[in-house]
């Protein structure tokens, strides 16, 4: 188990005492990232492990959420690393169309300009310069969380490699017929004015009004209802159900368009439901996706009644008017003109909003490109079906599928001026021609390139392979591609990663970008409410990194990571980690004061105590443990085990009951201090993926070694040792008792009593001198005065608390107790024994009621025997 490695122990190791992470923590990753310990070479005949990273938008910084999700990466891949893998944690950053490109033009606002003051080229050339000077903030701040990413292989959506990677599958997929120009709805957003697709819109309950308008006159009357009154001016039909006999007598005909002096027909449709509302519903083609269907199906005529920033243009008294000024405007004249049959005010309905600017989302008839998912989308349902890929945890899968099957042809042209740029350029007479890379596009009169950039999401779904140097045939690619794993947020499945699914596919001859998609939830507060700067919640990690320390942080994210489950997190929380890591400080200093070395083979079985045998068999125990929940990226099981046995068993048990064997010296202590070295480095090396730099500090003390970063990850010895496991946890059965009596009494942890052992009835008579030690029992003297007795665990111990509590008033108070509980059992029994009342309650009020009564009678037992031990007053 000990890791090979030449350099030598420290002759004297010593340490601060106190651990200050400020101090250490930027000198360690700078250090790290000198010896090149996160680089990765494709020409090593290591295994390879690959993860890349979800990449960061180039105008962000980190949050909880990235904290979140980089602690999990960079635990995965520096456990691999210690396994003797090549792992690459490829960095970067995403260009982020819409998001950058509103920064960009905030800034330019500030100067009383606008992108169209400058041109084309020259706002680009600003957004470089832009993202130069103030994008990428977040590289720095990965630094500061510990990331271990291969940082000479940082790569950006918008490089030269990059865009040669978007170009050829372009190319690819427009010659293949899989890219298409057409008019067709898409999600229109009047602020950013650009389409954007179905997975940036987000939806919320707004306040909205439900009114019911009467279209035509007399027996040719139909009433429909809507939530966008000014749609209306670009009706072209009234649609029904074909089987609908209200309506029968109405199909084929026309009606007459209020506010308007246009006729429309009434159309038969299946899409109808008759049951819902009055079962006719207003058709408006140029601004709803199911109307626009219908429209295809009946020959409908498509009427655009809204500019690009959502202003009426039908021609008329509101031409000129917001969409939402020319909905009340439009209800008051219809009201006025006595076609109002009902509204409802307020009406609650979802409603789509841009994810970027949260302005509410207009659809839209737009001539727009278009990928041809549906083979790219079955063959990454396939994939997964097939088990090529792995969905993890695997309750996920339903809504993978439930996207992946269901896919409508995806919009990837956006109407900005930072981005890929649409690499087809129109001619004179309705020519396209689509250019590859080192291709030379057409030239001449008339030709122009397309004025459209492609969604960010087209560059990031190449991401696994294009950051490897494709279309490139690089040895990068050969050695690292598919991915290991991909770990990225439930949130973004559908964003992403089934992006990714398609392209890696299609473009890598049906190999897929990677084996396994790790899900993770989102970070939440301590109350599970979701972190927004609007709900006041939000938090900057680096406050809580400067504060607690970096290793805190990690590590509380990593507590809380339960596969595809939201985490929520508190400030308490990474405190209580701070303690760990002053805990694994503080005794790791302790234990290497009093003995504890790497030095040397580890002693036979049968010089070590039983004390010792214990822990390295419950140590190697624990490296199994942690190594079977790791592979079930079961992040939040192993970060507790490793937090108990760290603390509990190593610190708490087997320090506490080592130090009599280490105050006395000799043979023995030599061979538990070489046991406890042992641990040490073991549990370091366990603990390093999750908390980098505490460990990395005391680890290359303790072992006089060049870092832990690089060290071999612990196996399984094979140790275990049953009888010894037994008897330490017998001896834990005693001591905790003794101790639950001792603060029953009142008595402080660290207050010594006097006290007799008499262990002659179990195999704990070699531990005497030890469990004395942690029980703080002084020995018994002449005048030593037993006033309480305990039979625990086959033992008997026997206290003089003469003199060390107030007897009377702990009777009186212990009295007091009993009472309460028996007033609680008596209650409790009452209630269980009246038939009505078990008749009518629900199982979970009477297992309450069961509940109460059972540590009612544990209460009543307990606080007898504690009255009885008690001295006579």
């Amino acid at each position: 188990m000990t890791e090979n490695s030449q350099a030598q122990p420290a002759a004297n190791p010593e340490l601060p005492t106190q651990y200050a992470p400020a101090e250490v923590e930027g000198k360690l990753y700078e250090r790290w990232v000198e010896r090149g310990y996160f680089e990765a070479d494709e020409k090593s005949g290591k295994p390879p492990y690959t993860i890349v990273i979800p990449p960061p938008n180039v105008t962000g910084s980190l949050h909880l959420g990235h904290a979140f999700e980089h602690t999990i990466i960079d635990a995965l891949t520096r456990r691999k690393r210690m396994q003797g893998y090549e792992t690459l944690w490829q960095p970067g950053m995403d260009h982020a169309g819409i998001a950058t490109q509103n920064v960009v033009e905030r800034e330019l606002a500030k100067e009383g300009k606008s992108r169209h003051d400058l041109g084309r080229e020259a706002f680009v050339e600003r957004v470089w310069q832009w993202k130069e000077e103030s994008g990428g903030q977040i590289s720095g701040q990965m630094r500061r969380l510990g990331d271990g990413v291969a940082w000479s292989r940082e790569r950006f959506t918008m490089d030269d490699g990059l865009s040669a990677a978007v170009q050829t599958i372009f190319k690819r997929l427009f010659d293949d017929g899989l890219i298409y120009r057409a008019e067709r709805i898409i999600n229109w957003c009047p602020r950013c004015l650009t389409a954007i697709s179905d997975i940036e819109v987000e939806y919320q309950d707004d306040d909205g009004e439900l009114v019911s308008i009467k279209y035509g006159d007399g027996d040719e009357t139909l009433v429909v209802a809507t939530t966008r009154a000014e749609t209306m001016l670009g009706d072209t039909a009234v649609a029904v159900h074909p089987d609908d006999e209200r309506y029968a007598h109405l199909v084929g005909k026309r009606i007459k368009l209020p506010l308007t002096d246009r006729t429309i027909p009434v159309v038969a449709d299946t899409h109808v439901d008759p049951e819902f509302g009055t079962g006719a519903v207003k058709v408006t083609p140029a601004h709803d996706p199911n109307d626009f269907e219908i429209g295809r199906r009946h020959d409908l005529p498509n009427i655009t009644v809204m500019d690009e920033r959502a202003v009426i243009t039908v021609p008329g008294p509101f031409q000129g008017l917001d969409r939402f000024e020319a909905r009340s405007t439009i209800v008051a004249a219809l009201r006025a003109d006595g076609r109002i049959v009902a509204e409802k005010r307020p009406y609650v309905h979802s409603v789509g909003h841009c994810s970027r600017c949260k302005t509410t989302v207009e659809p839209r008839l737009s001539l727009q490109w278009w990928v041809k998912v549906a083979p790219l989308a079955k063959e990454a349902g396939d994939a997964v079906r097939d088990g090529r890929v792995t969905i993890h945890p695997k309750e996920m899968e339903p809504r993978y599928f439930g996207w992946v099957d269901n896919l409508n042809d995806w919009c990837i042209s956006r109407q900005l001026w930072w981005g890929h740029r649409i690499p087809v350029w129109h001619g004179p007479d309705g020519e396209t021609v689509c250019v590859g890379p080192n291709e030379e596009p057409p030239t001449g009169a008339g030709w122009h390139q397309d004025t459209d950039v492609l969604d960010t999401w087209f560059s990031s779904g190449l991401w696994p392979f294009s950051t490897l140097g494709w279309p490139e045939q690089t040895p990068s690619l050969e050695k690292f591609y598919p991915n290991s794993v991909l770990v990225t947020g439930y949130d973004i499945l559908f964003f992403w990663v089934a992006r990714m699914m398609m392209f890696g596919l299609y473009a890598m001859d049906g190999t897929p970008p990677f084996h396994t998609i790790a899900l993770h939830g989102m970070v939440r507060d301590q109350f599970g409410k979701k972190m927004s700067k609007s709900y006041g919640n939000a938090v900057n990690p680096l406050d809580w990194m400067d504060t607690y320390g970096s290793d805190a942080v990690r590590f509380t994210l990593a507590r809380g990571a339960n596969p595809g489950v939201d985490v929520p997190i508190g400030e308490d929380w990474v405190q209580g980690s701070r303690n760990f890591a002053n805990k694994i400080w503080n005794a790791t200093r302790f234990a290497m004061m009093n003995g504890a070395t790497v030095e040397g083979p580890l002693p036979d079985a049968s010089q070590m105590s039983a004390t010792d045998r214990w822990i390295l068999s419950r140590l190697n125990e624990t490296v199994a443990q942690v190594d079977a929940l790791y592979e079930d990226y079961q992040f939040a099981k192993l970060s507790d085990a490793l937090f108990h046995f760290a603390w509990d068993e190593v610190f708490d048990w087997y320090v506490e009951l080592s130090k009599t064997t280490f105050f006395a010296g000799g043979e023995q202590a030599k061979v538990s201090g070489r046991v406890l070295g042992e641990v040490l480095d073991v549990t370091l090396r366990l603990l390093h993926p999750i908390v980098p730099f505490v460990t990395e500090t005391l680890w290359t003390t303790l072992t006089g070694k060049e870092s832990v970063v690089v060290a071999d990850w612990p196996a399984d010895s094979g140790f275990r040792d049953q009888a010894a496991e037994r008897e330490i946890e017998h001896l834990q059965q005693v001591v905790t008792e003794v101790r639950r009596f001792r603060a029953d009494q009142g008595l402080q942890s660290g207050q010594k009593v006097p006290g007799r052992l008499d262990l002659s009835a179990t195999p704990l008579a070699a531990h005497e001198a030890a469990i004395r030690q942690v029980l703080r029992l002084q020995a018994a003297g002449e005048d030593f005065h037993a006033t309480a007795t305990l039979p625990v665990a086959g033992a008997k111990v026997e206290l003089d608390l003469s003199g060390t509590i107030d007897v009377p008033a702990e009777r009186k108070r212990l009295t007091k107790d009993r009472d309460a509980a028996e007033k609680e059992k008596q209650q409790a029994v009452a209630k269980l024994g009246n038939e009505a009342f078990l008749a009518k309650a629900p199982d979970n009020v009477v297992d309450k009621i069961r509940g109460r009564l059972s540590k009612a009678e544990a209460d009543i037992e307990r606080i007898t025997a504690q009255l009885a031990a008690l001295p006579e007053s």
